[in-house]
């Protein structure tokens, strides 16, 4: 299938993402901030199913380490052709007038410009006209960009708003190039970005949902993976909610 690169791939949707690429047959870099031993994990389930995978520490927020990400993805396994920009980070549950701006640079700087960065690389080094072989990108986003999180996340929201603005300028201008890039917007799923914030969230914001049901990562990956297919091959700029009809 290709090479590809998930950022903030060894937990939730990220490691959801990361199984069902390497199943379908993707040699996967996996990027991880912090957890040494959950990066290992994930790899070694990946080698033992028969696929390749290697994890690679890094920050995406941090320019250096995402040129030094797509640089030791190409040395494990040849050119990028698809990114899962996922990396993300939310803080605990606050109103808009509790929101410090350290917290706010926070967000943005992992949510927002970390994205851009990988987005950025992706792109330098996939484009035809640089030599590249093309590829796919896609930008994990939330439902929280169109609902604004208030009285929760509104830095979260702000962040992921912009993301999906990003995600539909970066689409316009290098479709030409070889390269689609599009998004998906996750509602409410079952992981543990949650259990920092508010424990109890799923539960309270459970009747909110149409579908009236909480969602599953793999649900989230089973989309993502769609939109890096060739089945999407003429999908671009287009951020799919996924979120039970919320």
């Amino acid at each position: 299938m290709g090479n590809l690169v998930v950022t903030g791939g060894t937990r939730g949707i990220g490691a959801a993402c990361v199984r069902l690429a390497a199943r379908r047959g993707w040699s996967v870099c996996i990027n991880y901030r912090a957890n040494d031993a959950l990066a290992a994990g994930l790899v070694r389930e990946i080698d033992d199913s028969g696929g390749r995978g290697i994890a690679i520490q890094g920050d995406v927020a941090v320019e250096a380490e995402v040129i030094d990400l797509f640089d030791r993805a190409e040395r494990a396994f040849g050119p990028v052709t698809g990114v899962i920009n996922n990396a993300g980070i939310l803080a605990v549950a606050a109103p808009l007038a509790d929101i410090g701006l350290d917290r706010w640079n926070a967000t943005m700087a992992t949510n927002l410009t970390g994205a851009f960065l990988v987005v950025r690389e992706a792109v330098r080094r996939m484009a035809r006209p640089n030599g590249g072989a093309g590829g796919a990108i896609v930008n994990v986003s939330s439902m929280a960009a169109v609902l604004g999180a208030a009285n929760e996340f509104i830095d979260y929201a702000a962040s992921k708003g912009a993301l999906d603005t990003l995600t539909i300028g970066a689409a316009k201008e290098v479709a030409a190039n070889g390269i689609r890039i599009n998004g998906v917007r996750p509602g409410l799923i079952d992981t543990d970005i949650h259990a920092g914030s508010d424990p109890n969230r799923l539960a309270r914001l459970l009747a909110t949902v149409p579908m009236q049901r909480i969602g599953a990562p793999a649900e989230v990956a089973n989309v993502i993976l769609w939109l890096l297919s060739d089945e999407a091959s003429y999908c671009t700029g287009v951020t799919i909610d996924v979120s039970g009809g919320r």
